[in-house]
């Protein structure tokens, strides 16, 4: 019987864990200030605000809309020689995951696994 209750409790304990870092991770952070997006068009300006991304963004661009991502990797350059990387963006427990693709420091793929609550603007939703 008392077994059955310690097995109890360290369920609770894990379940209040993952609800407390699944709310933790939904909190809204600051990550620019005004003054550091003022220079950006009004339309890019209103993306980083709103935490979207859309094809064309600068690395900055995404760093202010979507914070630091979870991993960075350098990929083989284009044949021409364009630089090329990959943002790894990975939501609470790693239950789902948003890769960017930048070539030349432009979004240029993008590609989600899982239910994400990332927000990426197609190119022609963008205007851009």
């Amino acid at each position: 019987m008392k077994a059955k209750s310690i097995l109890v409790s360290v369920f609770f304990l894990a379940v209040t864990l993952f609800l407390m870092s699944a709310l933790l991770g939904c909190q809204e952070e600051v990550r620019y200030s005004p003054s550091e997006i003022s220079g950006y068009p009004e339309a890019t300006q209103k993306l980083i605000r709103e935490g979207k991304v859309a094809m064309g963004m600068t690395p900055d661009q995404v760093r202010y809309a979507w914070g630091a991502p979870s991993e960075v990797l350098i990929l083989h350059p284009t044949s021409d020689g364009k630089s090329r990387q990959e943002w790894v963006y990975k939501d609470t427990l790693s239950i789902s995951k948003t890769n960017l693709f930048f070539t030349d420091s432009r979004v240029t793929e993008m590609s989600s696994t899982g239910i994400t609550s990332r927000k990426f603007i197609s190119p022609s939703a963008a205007g851009q």
